[in-house]
């Protein structure tokens, strides 16, 4: 049987020789970290590589994203679909070992890692996910979800930000069941951290409520075996494990150095880390012996047929949970869902509201039928209107809610969300002010990245914001949200609209939806059945002239109210005028295009754009001779309604600027 000591270093081999063959990545990383891993997958990691989406598996998180060779070469070793031409490929186009981990491309990578601290965010959202789910669906003796979330950072993860928002939250919450490994190597891309970063961290996390393991000296598997052991022993607060190592651990010219953080190690010290290791490989070559040694795949689809031979005993015991929590694993919507005849419903019965009024409304009637519907608010709950009448918030010691109260952190709220989106089981949905999305902004890229169902509300969505000012009233916040790949952002006039943007967020699977929200009341807006089906087309035409348009006005929120009235007037002077609304960009775009076409007729030129942020995104729908009003600077402190009219959303002056466009 081969030694500890030779199965790590097949780790160090493998990473060394894949980004030296790529000339490009970090191998300092997955060196220095060989050992601790040895540990965790050999003896304690719950996992069946051929089934990399087994539901009650350990979930494992290389927050140090860059340190991916690591993550690749465990996979690999271990029996996952990552093969010995796939690690050399490391880093190329189109591979499956691409730079950074990245969810989707290789099986057995829970999440995508690279910008610092996320990873840390995402184990805390997934250990969130085990827990609450565990509380809603075990029964006594029926321990149906019961697994352990491991993740891995580095100085950067702790240096970052938002390390410190969900550590705090994660203590709060006593999420015992998550085992986090810092590597106390000391030295970042810029060298030793010690000019940079002197925080104690043990004290730090002990301060935030977790279970300190100090000191483990991270080359010592019997240390980290028992630093694991005691962490598992406390399973009322995660633990953090704080192995010291060093970096890019036998190469002997530059291990313990910024040399190896970020370079491939070159020609002369690559030889010379295989004498050191006791390493006569040729590159890419492990002994069939360490194979052996590092071979999951029976223990795995054992674990995995244990944890099938107990759900089925919890399926006799409790059929009605058994067939309930596979439909929610199985990301499947109740076939009864009612959210497109809310559309309906809405419509008839609708009245004149605030669209975040809108919104609570629609989770007062979609909340009770979706018990996988997870929500929290950054501490703006009563703004942002998101604890519903079914809203139960978890805490420590009652996890079987489905409400969180993340308080004033947005940047973990996003990133927790994506954890708990990427565990499943759930649908997550996260509210904070537009403005304030600003805080979560890569948390929501990312959530765009790996395609993962995230629906977020973001309130107060203008210059109606009020008296607050411009430190809180959005600007190019919309812009930014509408050129972001694989993220639906909806701007609802009115409650309809609300209920519609509602109903694409949940029907969404393959990415998440902003939902831009307003604070003051906007007009409900007449329509028949085929512009309500049209509203989930993104744009339709809500009022149209006798003949052919002259002039189209197209708006969003609570803007379509001030184009209707403008319309109305432009119609008493015997202008034919056509009024779009588009909710959502990119989902008009997708439609085809003779659709596009008879909402916005390439032969109708005169096209003028309204709304109260900035004018980016509306210059290729009204073309070299329409017109924007849009705000190009940012807002006042003021009432509304003031605002509004001191930055030219009136009906006078949508009227004038739409006759001298007709001029």
């Amino acid at each position: 049987m081969p030694s500890r000591f030779q199965l790590a270093n097949a780790i160090r081999a493998l990473s060394m020789d894949a980004v030296q063959k790529a000339n490009s990545g970090h191998p300092g990383a997955p060196m220095g970290m060989a050992d601790i891993a040895e540990v965790l997958w050999n003896d304690y990691l719950q996992h069946n590589p051929a089934n990399p989406d087994w539901p009650n598996r350990d979930r494992f998180v290389l927050s140090n994203g860059h340190g991916s060779m690591l993550l690749y070469s465990l996979l690999h070793l271990t029996g996952y679909g990552v093969s010995l031409e796939d690690l050399q490929h490391f880093r190329q186009l189109h591979s499956r070992t691409p730079g950074h981990p990245e969810f989707g491309y290789t099986p057995g990578v829970e999440t995508t890692t690279g910008p610092l601290g996320q990873g840390l965010a995402n184990a805390v959202g997934m250990a969130i996910a085990e827990k609450t789910l565990a509380a809603q669906f075990n029964q006594p003796g029926h321990a149906i979800i019961d697994h352990y979330t491991y993740c891995f950072v580095g100085d950067g993860c702790l240096m970052e930000g938002i390390s410190h928002e969900v550590s705090s939250l994660a203590g709060t919450l006593g999420l015992g069941k998550l085992i986090t490994f810092y590597d106390d190597n000391g030295i970042s891309i810029d060298g030793e951290v010690e000019a940079w970063f002197t925080d104690d961290t043990a004290r730090r996390f002990e301060a935030y409520g977790w279970h300190v393991v100090p000191a483990v000296d991270g080359h010592d598997p019997d240390e980290v075996k028992a630093a694991i052991e005691l962490a598992r022993q406390h399973d009322d607060r995660p633990s953090l494990i704080v192995c010291r190592t060093v970096i890019g651990f036998g190469a002997p010219n530059k291990q313990g150095t910024e040399a190896c953080h970020g370079a491939a190690l070159g020609d002369e010290e690559v030889a010379a880390a295989r004498e050191r290791l006791d390493w006569p490989h040729a590159p890419f070559h492990v002994p069939e012996a360490l194979y052996q040694g590092w071979d999951a795949t029976a223990r795995g689809e054992q674990r995995e047929a244990d944890w099938q031979a107990r759900f089925a005993r919890y399926a006799e015991a409790y059929p009605e949970q058994a067939r309930e929590l596979q439909r929610r694993l199985d990301g499947e919507l109740p076939v009864d869902l009612g959210s497109e005849a809310l559309i309906e419903a809405t419509q008839a019965d609708g009245g004149d509201t605030a669209s975040r009024k809108a919104s609570l409304a629609c989770l007062n009637t979609l909340g009770p039928q979706l018990p996988e519907l997870f929500g929290g608010s950054a501490d703006l709950a009563p703004s942002n209107l998101t604890v519903w009448d079914g809203a139960r918030a978890i805490s420590r010691e009652d996890a079987s809610g489905n409400y969180l109260h993340y308080g004033v952190r947005e940047f973990g709220m996003g990133a927790i969300t994506n954890g708990i989106a990427l565990h499943g089981g759930f649908i997550p949905y996260a509210a904070t002010f537009l403005i304030f999305m600003e805080y979560m902004r890569n948390s929501v890229r990312m959530a765009a990245l790996m395609g993962q169902q995230a629906i977020y509300v973001f309130t107060h969505d203008s210059i109606g914001l009020g008296e607050d000012g411009p430190t809180h009233q959005p600007i190019e916040q919309l812009a930014t949200l509408r050129s972001t790949p694989n993220l639906s952002t909806w701007r609802p006039a009115d409650d309809v609209e609300t209920a519609a943007a509602w109903h694409a967020a949940l029907k969404r699977q393959a990415g998440p939806t902003a939902l831009v929200l307003s604070r003051q009341g906007l007009p409900h807006q007449s329509r028949d059945k085929q512009q309500l089906a049209n509203i989930l087309r993104g744009g339709y035409i809500l009022q149209d002239s006798e003949g052919t348009p002259e002039l189209i006005l197209i708006a969003t929120g609570s803007e379509v109210g001030l184009a209707m009235d403008a319309a109305a007037e432009l119609a008493s002077a015997g202008r034919a005028v056509r009024v779009v609304s588009m909710p959502a960009t990119d989902v008009f775009d997708a439609q085809d295009a003779d659709y596009r076409n008879s909402v916005l007729p390439p032969s109708v030129t005169r096209r003028l754009a309204i709304e109260a942020a900035h004018p980016m995104p509306w210059y290729r729908y009204v073309g070299p001779e329409g017109d924007i009003i849009a705000m190009d600077t940012f807002g006042e402190s003021g009432k509304a309604g003031d605002l509004f009219a001191h930055f030219g959303f009136r009906v006078d002056n949508v009227v004038e600027r739409a006759k001298a466009l007709l001029s």
